[in-house]
């Protein structure tokens, strides 16, 4: 690979390996991955923003030669790139797939690591573990999205709680991704995807994610206008057109790369409606080979799969039918249709000239195989698009559900994974689909344990203090508010986790319902601390008021000093505050939470849930290994709010704080421990990434 060639003529021949495991994200999973780089120059390698090449493009000259004389940090090195040459020489372990014939993945975002800011939330998050299970399983699969050159927007906020923000440029040069080239000259890639009047060129950005390419496509390229060039700046873009003509440039482009690179997929998987339009590139070489569109598009139909992760009708994008035939006409022109055609594909009751067209309707419509990403959204999704099948019942309308997972390997904090690794096992990891492979759970002492979950637990206070002074200073709040915040948060009490897009279906409110019971979990003998993180959109107010809310309180009550918001919510700060909160709530409205990971990867720590039966929690709770609130749907969203406040102070008071702070002799919560070893006993192997992507593999991408 050119790229880290070239990044290896400036480092010291010993330090050749990390420039080579820097463009495979592979490390980032492996046990002493991270540690590896971050020991090359620490202070550096959390400048950077944990980014292996622009570590390595910036450390001093003199840091580099410290490390190639580090011959430790060299052997660890070694031993990283031997077992990942180990594991991309494994063949394919699978038949639905081969090395010639991928599966091929699209989706709008990508959470692989926080170096690489491509992703918004939860749906970014899961394609990147899915990406990641994929390679650990060496199921072919391929990946395609967008190059976002300003990624999602960066949050800050103010001294009254009130949301700002802001975009930061990434220069993909300076990340683990290098330009597909091709011909004997080896010139970039370029491929060209017409979207309205426009001509809209494309660059193709490759970065390695263990066995799996993911293939990225830029529009930031001279041969565009400067509005074409802006398609891939922000993802999900305010502007309805620009998002339009990212979906167009993700599905249509997106296949037209695949074909460039010679790719043909035995299997396209679209996740979420955004790449819905692959399924009319995917049309073209039949189209070109004297087929007409309607059998081309029931071939393409044949090898398409679909999963929804939107629970409500108004979360689907939808576009006016004129808009659609105007950033589609060249398309469909092509290949031998009308816009028309293309717009009845997208609608709920195909000749209603009213009606806009759906993304998500044309995706089933393209797709043999659907499924909601939890059994209860499976049924929600069911009735909410039984419609699109007038003729079944709702329980036969095919939209299936294989519930999400997450890649245990990535979320499982540093001492913890030293624990289960005593414990459990070398290659626990691969197995994790296996409740057998967490029986020894039970074995291990509770003061072992409760060390393990002490130490998660101080390293997150450790982090809040340092993060949240920052903010608050930054804030311009007074100094001695900064400082009592800071002497407030303490590594011995109960935390709690709260941290998700901050919509109002979320109802972060009803954690402040009750000023005063919450007043008294704060400040009572065996006192809580609160965090809480998200990021609202830019265009929701309602979302944006829920912080201020929580603000507002804060500056009335001292107690409140143990109450901390940690702006910009990513992947790193997830991955902090999943590891060290001993409780994580999810209190959404149901039935709108149509998964959630969060607590999946609150569980592999040790963190125990409590939420609302919504989700996956209405299928992981088993009345022992967390807690739980009533998931029935009420109209009254004010008597269903106060309903669940109730229920959830209740809880709170009468069984979390007591079972956690309940001692023996040594200091020991056995009962708090008890209820930490059935969760990880009974979640970890029903919601990691590996279960998901075995069903996956059996009742969706396998025809039956």
């Amino acid at each position: 690979m050119r790229a880290s060639s070239a990044l290896s003529s400036r480092l010291p021949w010993p330090l050749g390996v990390l420039a080579r495991l820097a463009y495979n994200y592979r490390w980032a999973w492996l046990a002493d991955g991270p540690d590896v780089f971050r020991d090359v120059d620490p202070a550096r390698w959390s400048a950077c923003g944990r980014n292996p090449v622009r570590l390595l493009q910036e450390t001093s000259a003199e840091a580099l030669l410290r490390a190639a004389g580090n011959a430790s940090l060299v052997a660890r090195a070694e031993q990283l790139e031997a077992a990942l040459i180990e594991d991309l020489a494994r063949p394919a372990a699978t038949d639905v797939a081969d090395e010639e014939h991928p599966i091929a993945f699209f989706c709008a975002e990508y959470g692989l690591h926080v170096s690489l800011p491509i992703y918004a939330g939860g749906l970014g998050a899961l394609a990147g573990d899915i990406l990641k299970a994929a390679s650990d399983r060496a199921l072919p699969l391929v990946a395609v999205g967008l190059m976002y050159r300003h990624g999602y927007f960066r949050q800050r906020v103010d001294h009254t709680g009130w949301q700002q923000e802001y975009w930061v440029p990434t220069d993909p040069e300076r990340s683990p991704a290098v330009l597909v080239t091709g011909g004997d000259d080896r010139t970039p890639l370029r491929i060209r995807v017409p979207i309205g009047a426009d001509d809209v060129v494309a660059q193709v950005w490759r970065v390695n994610v263990g066995r799996v390419a993911l293939f990225l496509l830029d529009t930031d390229v001279p041969e565009n206008t400067r509005v074409t060039r802006w398609i891939t700046t922000r993802l999900y873009d305010s502007d309805p057109e620009t998002r339009l003509a990212q979906y167009v440039l993700l599905g249509c482009g997106g296949a037209a790369v695949l074909r460039a690179l010679g790719i043909t997929p035995s299997i396209v998987h679209m996740n979420e409606g955004h790449a819905a339009f692959a399924a009319l590139e995917m049309t073209r070489p039949a189209v070109e080979q004297g087929a007409d569109f309607a059998a081309a598009f029931e071939g393409v139909r044949q090898r398409t799969v679909f999963t929804t992760h939107t629970p409500v009708p108004a979360g689907n994008d939808s576009y006016p039918a004129d808009q659609v035939r105007a950033a589609l006409g060249p398309v469909a022109q092509s290949l031998g249709i009308s816009g028309d055609e293309i717009v009845r594909l997208g609608r709920t009751r195909a000749e209603d000239e009213q009606e806009p067209f759906g993304v998500t309707q044309f995706a089933l419509r393209a797709s043999r195989a659907a499924n909601g990403v939890s059994r209860r959204h499976g049924a929600v999704s069911r009735e909410m698009w039984r419609v699109l099948w007038p003729d079944r019942a709702v329980d036969d309308v095919p939209i299936a559900h294989v519930t999400n997972g997450v890649h245990v390997p990535s979320w499982v904090g540093a001492p913890m994974r030293r624990l289960l690794d005593r414990h459990l096992g070398e290659g626990w990891t691969r197995h994790a689909a296996d409740p057998a492979t967490f029986e020894p759970i039970d074995a291990i002492a509770a003061a072992e344990l409760w060390a393990v979950r002490w130490e998660q637990r101080r390293r997150l206070v450790d982090y809040v203090h340092d993060r949240s002074q920052l903010q608050r200073i930054a804030r311009g709040e007074p100094r001695e508010h900064v400082e009592a915040s800071a002497r407030a948060f303490d590594a011995g009490v109960l935390t709690i986790g709260f941290a998700r897009r901050l919509a109002t279906y979320k109802r972060l409110h009803l954690l402040l319902h009750d000023v005063q019971r919450s007043f008294g979990l704060l400040r009572g003998d065996r006192p809580v601390q609160l965090l809480v993180a998200g990021k609202a959109h830019p265009r929701d107010d309602g979302g944006k008021r829920l912080v201020q809310e929580l603000f507002a309180v804060r500056a009335q009550q001292d107690a409140f000093e143990r109450v901390v918001f940690l702006e910009d919510y990513n992947l790193g700060v997830a991955a902090r505050l999943v590891g060290g909160c001993d409780v994580w709530i999810n209190v959404p409205r149901p039935p709108l939470e149509a998964s959630g990971t969060s607590g999946m990867k609150a569980a592999i720590n040790g963190g125990l849930q409590l939420s609302v039966l919504d989700g996956w929690w209405a299928e992981g709770y088993d009345g022992a290994n967390g807690w739980a609130l009533s998931g029935d749907v009420d109209p009254d969203e004010a008597a269903q709010d106060a309903h669940h406040a109730g229920e959830l102070y209740r809880l709170l008071e009468s069984e979390v704080v007591p079972e956690f702070y309940e001692r023996d002799e040594a200091g020991i919560p056995q009962a708090w421990t008890a209820r930490i070893k059935r969760s990880m006993r009974t979640l970890i192997p029903a919601y990691s990434s590996v279960r998901m992507l075995s069903e996956y593999e059996e009742r969706v991408y396998r025809e039956r």
